[in-house]
């Protein structure tokens, strides 16, 4: 009768130390899916800045590039899918499917903001004028927030990732269905990504 007291004792404790190293493993990943969901969170706000300032600059070169219309309603519309892109993305961090539509559709701004400098640049008085430099400087360093947020929700992706992943985190992430962070990559090639050339 005494060892089986004993026994039933020593299976409850080892059930609760289970149930505790278990409970342990699953509030580590809810803390660390947290953690990448508000990182994305921080790019949200700096792309939402971002597309705000995107109209601001598209207003001010109108008065000045009449015949440009084309790369102002490419800039407008790009913005506009990028925003719609980067709301599917914040309803659901971490899922690939909207991480690549999100980044396809970033690649496609930066493309058009970058051919409306390329156009910014022939006409000096838009250059010279003062709502559009300030535009500029607000547009240049939210996108340098942007790509440090960026490299603050990969890191925190990545983390989660690897604990979901090691053992024996990955049998209680798979138990209870935690799905893998969708890393955000950029889409452009090598040859877009490579620095341009100088020479003298």
């Amino acid at each position: 009768m005494q060892t089986a007291l004993i026994t039933v004792g020593v299976m409850a404790l080892v059930a609760f130390v289970l149930v505790v190293w278990v409970v342990g493993l699953y509030n580590g990943l809810v803390v660390l899916r947290n953690r990448f969901k508000n990182a994305f969170s921080q790019i949200d706000v700096q792309l939402r800045r971002r597309y705000d300032l995107i109209p601001n600059l598209v207003e001010t070169a109108k008065g000045y590039m009449a015949h440009e219309r084309e790369t102002l309603t490419a800039v407008t519309e790009a913005r506009n899918i990028a925003a719609k892109a980067a709301s599917a993305l914040a309803s659901a961090p971490g899922d690939a499917s909207a991480a690549a539509a999100f980044a396809k559709a970033e690649t496609g701004l930066a493309g058009v903001l970058s051919r409306l400098m390329a156009v910014v640049e022939r006409y000096p008085e838009l250059k010279a004028d003062k709502h559009m430099s300030q535009v500029m400087e607000e547009l240049s360093s939210t996108e340098n927030r942007i790509a440090f947020a960026r490299q603050a929700y990969n890191d925190a992706a990545t983390e989660y990732n690897t604990k979901r992943e090691l053992f024996p985190t990955s049998i209680v992430a798979g138990v209870f269905n935690f799905a893998p962070a969708a890393l955000l990559e950029a889409t452009e090639t090598a040859e877009q990504r490579e620095a341009p050339k100088v020479k003298f």
